[in-house]
């Protein structure tokens, strides 16, 4: 079977515009990544949303975890913004029981040319494959339980709480 991949923002699909010097959305990234990747996993694709996930409310959390409950699939990899990743991962491990989960991202645009976004939905596609059902964060080569992840600030890479 396929592995679900939703898209709902964050600095994966943000662009640059060089006019105003704002990143923005326009549309995923997330064929051409594929393409560029030269993955041969099946996937099935979705977006539901192109936000930062600075601005993700509840109903946007909750509408993703309703999506991941739906879908028949169950290993499904969500792009996502990763100031709030974890807070995301914390409902989505609450509300979808019997499915590997995985959030992934990254700290600079796929547009940027020098980004780790490829690298990090490399990893989140087989760490989806190859973990047991729950809810982890993968970025920067590792994967992190959903309990036991926070994104350092001051380093800018995700680490272990405990």
């Amino acid at each position: 079977m396929a592995i679900r991949i939703f898209i709902t923002g964050g600095t994966f699909d943000k662009e640059y515009n060089e006019i105003t010097g704002q990143l923005y959305f326009n549309d995923t990234h997330m064929h051409d990544l594929l393409e560029m990747g030269r993955s041969k996993v099946p996937v099935e694709i979705r977006t539901l949303m192109m936000i930062d996930s600075l601005e993700m409310t509840d109903e946007d959390r909750e509408l993703i975890a309703y999506q991941c409950t739906q879908c028949d699939e169950e290993k499904i990899v969500i792009t996502h913004g990763t100031d709030t990743m974890s807070v995301t991962a914390k409902l989505l491990a609450e509300k979808v029981k019997g499915k590997t989960i995985i959030l992934t991202g990254a700290m600079i645009p796929i547009k940027f040319g020098s980004s780790d976004g490829l690298f990090n939905l490399g990893s989140a596609l087989a760490f989806a494959q190859t973990l047991s059902p729950g809810v982890y964060v993968a970025m920067n080569g590792r994967y992190f339980n959903w309990d036991n992840v926070r994104k350092n600030k001051q380093t800018g890479m995700f680490e272990e709480i405990k």
